[in-house]
Protein backbone atom coordinates (compact mmCIF):
# COMPACT_ATOMS: atom_id res chain seq x y z
CA UNK A 1 0.00 0.00 0.00
CA UNK A 2 1.26 3.38 -0.86
CA UNK A 3 0.87 6.65 1.05
CA UNK A 4 -2.01 7.82 -1.06
CA UNK A 5 -4.05 4.68 -0.38
CA UNK A 6 -3.24 4.86 3.32
CA UNK A 7 -4.35 8.52 3.45
CA UNK A 8 -7.50 7.67 1.51
CA UNK A 9 -8.28 4.80 3.88
CA UNK A 10 -7.63 7.05 6.91
CA UNK A 11 -9.95 9.72 5.45
CA UNK A 12 -12.64 7.09 4.92
CA UNK A 13 -12.25 5.93 8.52
CA UNK A 14 -12.40 9.53 9.78
CA UNK A 15 -15.50 10.20 7.62
CA UNK A 16 -17.11 7.00 8.94
CA UNK A 17 -16.33 7.95 12.57
CA UNK A 18 -17.65 11.48 11.99
CA UNK A 19 -20.84 10.09 10.43
CA UNK A 20 -21.34 7.71 13.36
CA UNK A 21 -20.74 10.57 15.82
CA UNK A 22 -23.32 12.78 14.03
CA UNK A 23 -25.86 9.97 14.11
CA UNK A 24 -25.21 9.36 17.81
CA UNK A 25 -25.46 13.12 18.46
CA UNK A 26 -28.82 13.23 16.65
CA UNK A 27 -30.08 10.22 18.65
CA UNK A 28 -29.03 11.89 21.91
CA UNK A 29 -30.68 15.18 20.85
CA UNK A 30 -33.92 13.45 19.89
CA UNK A 31 -33.99 11.49 23.16
CA UNK A 32 -33.23 14.65 25.17
CA UNK A 33 -35.98 16.55 23.33
CA UNK A 34 -38.48 13.77 24.02
CA UNK A 35 -37.53 13.64 27.70
CA UNK A 36 -37.77 17.44 27.94
CA UNK A 37 -41.24 17.40 26.37
CA UNK A 38 -42.39 14.67 28.74
CA UNK A 39 -41.11 16.57 31.78
CA UNK A 40 -42.58 19.83 30.49
CA UNK A 41 -45.96 18.18 29.92
CA UNK A 42 -45.86 16.67 33.41
CA UNK A 43 -44.98 20.04 34.94
CA UNK A 44 -47.73 21.80 32.97
CA UNK A 45 -50.32 19.21 34.02
CA UNK A 46 -49.25 19.48 37.66
CA UNK A 47 -49.48 23.27 37.53
CA UNK A 48 -52.85 23.06 35.80
CA UNK A 49 -54.16 20.70 38.48
CA UNK A 50 -52.86 22.96 41.24
CA UNK A 51 -54.47 26.03 39.68
CA UNK A 52 -57.74 24.14 39.18
CA UNK A 53 -57.73 23.01 42.82
CA UNK A 54 -57.04 26.57 44.01
CA UNK A 55 -59.84 27.87 41.78
CA UNK A 56 -62.31 25.34 43.19
CA UNK A 57 -61.23 26.18 46.75
CA UNK A 58 -61.72 29.91 46.15
CA UNK A 59 -65.04 29.25 44.42
CA UNK A 60 -66.28 27.28 47.44
CA UNK A 61 -65.04 29.99 49.80
CA UNK A 62 -66.91 32.64 47.80
CA UNK A 63 -70.09 30.54 47.93
CA UNK A 64 -69.70 30.12 51.70
CA UNK A 65 -69.11 33.86 52.16
CA UNK A 66 -72.20 34.64 50.08
CA UNK A 67 -74.30 32.27 52.20
CA UNK A 68 -72.98 33.87 55.38
CA UNK A 69 -73.72 37.34 54.03
CA UNK A 70 -77.24 36.31 52.96
CA UNK A 71 -77.88 34.77 56.38
CA UNK A 72 -76.57 37.87 58.14
CA UNK A 73 -78.84 40.11 56.06
CA UNK A 74 -81.82 37.84 56.72
CA UNK A 75 -81.13 37.88 60.46
CA UNK A 76 -80.80 41.67 60.42
CA UNK A 77 -84.15 41.93 58.61
CA UNK A 78 -85.74 39.60 61.17
CA UNK A 79 -84.33 41.71 64.01
CA UNK A 80 -85.70 44.90 62.42
CA UNK A 81 -89.12 43.22 62.08
CA UNK A 82 -89.04 42.02 65.69
CA UNK A 83 -88.00 45.49 66.91
CA UNK A 84 -90.84 47.09 64.93
CA UNK A 85 -93.31 44.55 66.33
CA UNK A 86 -92.01 45.18 69.84
CA UNK A 87 -92.30 48.94 69.39
CA UNK A 88 -95.88 48.54 68.12
CA UNK A 89 -96.72 46.21 71.01
CA UNK A 90 -95.26 48.67 73.52
CA UNK A 91 -97.33 51.44 71.91
CA UNK A 92 -100.51 49.35 72.17
CA UNK A 93 -99.67 48.46 75.78
CA UNK A 94 -99.10 52.12 76.60
CA UNK A 95 -102.39 53.13 74.95
CA UNK A 96 -104.26 50.32 76.76
CA UNK A 97 -102.73 51.33 80.10
CA UNK A 98 -103.73 54.94 79.49
CA UNK A 99 -107.25 53.92 78.48
CA UNK A 100 -107.60 51.71 81.55
CA UNK A 101 -106.37 54.54 83.72
CA UNK A 102 -109.08 56.80 82.27
CA UNK A 103 -111.75 54.13 82.64
CA UNK A 104 -110.76 53.39 86.23
CA UNK A 105 -111.33 57.05 87.11
CA UNK A 106 -114.92 56.89 85.82
CA UNK A 107 -116.76 54.51 88.17
CA UNK A 108 -119.70 53.67 85.92
CA UNK A 109 -117.46 53.05 82.87
CA UNK A 110 -115.20 50.90 85.06
CA UNK A 111 -118.16 48.85 86.29
CA UNK A 112 -119.40 48.40 82.70
CA UNK A 113 -115.95 47.24 81.60
CA UNK A 114 -115.71 44.75 84.46
CA UNK A 115 -119.19 43.36 83.69
CA UNK A 116 -118.28 42.89 80.04
CA UNK A 117 -114.95 41.19 80.73
CA UNK A 118 -116.38 38.76 83.26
Amino acid sequence: MNDQQVNQQIEQMVAFINQEALEKQNEINVKAEEEFNIRKLTAVEAARSKISAEFEKKKKQIAINQKIERSTELNAARLRTLKAMDAELQSVLKDATASLAKVSQNESAYKDLMDKTL
